[in-house]
């Protein structure tokens, strides 16, 4: 079986924008959100945060976020379990509860699509 890790460039957050280029690239999107126009955005673009949180009425608030890396392991099933574990802890870190995932994925079509398979199913 392939090493997933041989497949990628950079390894975790190293291969992500950096933060000072994600802010430049993030704050003009922020400005589109502003609180006057958007009172129930507690969390937007304007804040480097973890996720977004949006509020529904006094006591809920929904917490939004994705997040993407490259392969960190070469075992695709834990490859999975761990991107899940770490999208799962934004919302966690946004002091909220993880009711529902939606797994976004770049794969090459030149791979096994077992490999994909095994990937998903460990997230």
């Amino acid at each position: 079986m392939i090493k997933l890790t041989s497949l990628a460039g950079a390894a975790g957050c190293a291969a992500k924008l950096g933060a000072g280029d994600l802010s430049e690239v993030a704050f003009p999107l922020g400005q589109l959100f502003d609180s006057a126009a958007h009172p129930n955005l507690m969390v937007g673009l304007a804040e480097p945060d973890d996720a977004a949180v949006y509020k529904l009425n006094d006591t809920q608030a929904i917490i939004s976020t994705t997040d993407f890396f490259p392969p960190v392991v070469d075992d695709p099933y834990w490859f999975g379990a761990i991107a899940a574990a770490n999208a799962m802890s934004d919302v966690y870190a946004m002091g909220g509860e993880v009711l529902m995932a939606i797994n976004l994925c770049a794969f090459p079509a030149s791979l096994d699509l077992a490999i994909l398979s095994e990937i998903l199913r460990g997230g």
